[in-house]
Parts: structure tokens; C-alpha cells; sequence
């Protein structure tokens, strides 16, 4: 800013001297020739040299508003407008309850119960694998045990895997089957879904 009061400055003093002929302003033609006829005349207060820069400092406003914003306009700011954007607190309608655990949800997204349970049930199989294999590779396949859930299959079948136990129950909403929800029961190998025939 002071930068660009400089070179106007400059400007006008150099315009000054092209259009006056150096000597200032007014020029030597168009002066008042003073007359001293002897009697002493009270000294004129010397008038402080001009300064552009007194003129654009304070004297002009820079960047302000031309107009005061209108009343719909101030409250569109505040509070929004239903078309685009509210910004009051509004009712939440899109609220449904858990049918597991009763708690409320949105719709469309994870119970946040319910996913804590799993999520804390993850961390804990988590830290049990790394605490017991370690930085070792993983050359083999990892299965995840529970309290007494080994002896249900013979020894050969586990051969070939890395075992890590968990010293408790399964819970009862975690099944043995992700692919298979834990609240259906199996069908029987003889009962036969609607629309399928028997063959043979």
C-alpha cells in the first residue's frame, strides 16, 4: 500500500514539473505580486507542505460495503433456508429400533450396540493372535477356537492349521458359521425348500 502512495506521489510531482515548469503551483504568470509599502505586516502562519499520503491514508475507505444487506438476507445467513440448507435443529424422522437390543438407530446404518459388541469381540481375538504368534509368517491357516470347541472335531481335521484359543464361551450371538445367521436354524437334509422338486 505505501508502495503504490509512493509512486503517485511521484507521478503527480513529475506532472507538476511537465505542466508548471518546475516551479510549483501556481505558476510564475497567474501569482499575486505583493506590494510592501513600509508598515510591518504580521508574519502568515506557514502552511504544512502537502502530502498525498495524509490524502490516501485517512481520507478514503478501502474495501467497505456500499450497502447494508437486507433483513431477508441477514436471517438466510443466521438460520438457512429450507430449500438448500437448514441450519436450526430439526426432528430427526429417520429413527428406527434395534431388533436386537432395543437401542435406537437410523436407518440404513449399523446398530452402534450392537457393533460394539463385535468390534470389542474383534480386538480381543486380535490381541490373542499377536500375543501368541507373533512376527512369525502366517504359513498356514489361523482358526480362531473358543472354550471346549476342539474336542467336537478329531485331531486330523485340525492338522495343517494354527490354532488360537480363547479362554471363555463363545457368545451366543457369534456364530461358528458367519456365512449362516445364528437365530436359523439348520434344515433337515431331507426337507426340501418351496419350488424344489425331488429328483429321482
Amino acid at each position: 500500500m505505501s508502495r503504490l502512495i509512493n509512486r503517485l506521489a511521484n507521478t503527480l510531482r513529475t506532472l507538476e514539473s511537465y505542466l508548471f515548469g518546475g516551479n510549483g503551483f501556481p505558476p510564475g504568470a497567474l501569482a499575486l505580486v505583493h506590494v510592501h509599502d513600509g508598515s510591518p505586516q504580521p508574519a502568515a502562519p506557514r502552511a504544512a507542505p502537502f502530502s498525498l499520503r495524509d490524502l490516501l491514508g485517512d481520507g478514503m475507505l478501502w474495501a467497505v460495503p456500499k450497502h447494508r444487506r437486507t433483513v431477508e438476507k441477514r436471517l438466510k445467513r443466521k438460520y438457512g433456508s429450507p430449500e438448500y440448507k437448514l441450519k436450526i435443529l430439526t426432528p430427526k424422522v429417520h429413527l428406527r429400533t434395534c431388533a436386537t437390543c432395543g437401542s435406537d438407530q437410523e436407518v440404513g446404518v449399523l446398530c452402534p450396540t450392537c457393533y460394539k459388541k463385535v468390534r470389542t469381540e474383534t480386538e480381543l481375538m486380535q490381541e490373542k493372535i499377536q500375543s501368541e504368534l507373533g512376527l512369525e509368517p502366517v504359513d498356514r491357516d489361523v482358526v480362531v477356537l473358543y472354550d471346549r470347541e476342539r474336542d467336537e472335531q478329531p485331531a486330523e481335521f485340525w492338522q495343517g492349521k494354527r490354532i488360537v484359543e480363547m479362554e471363555k464361551p463363545r457368545p451366543s450371538w457369534f456364530s461358528k458359521n458367519l456365512l449362516q445367521k445364528s437365530t436359523q436354524q439348520q434344515s433337515e437334509p431331507d426337507e426340501l425348500k418351496p419350488g424344489h422338486e425331488k429328483l429321482g
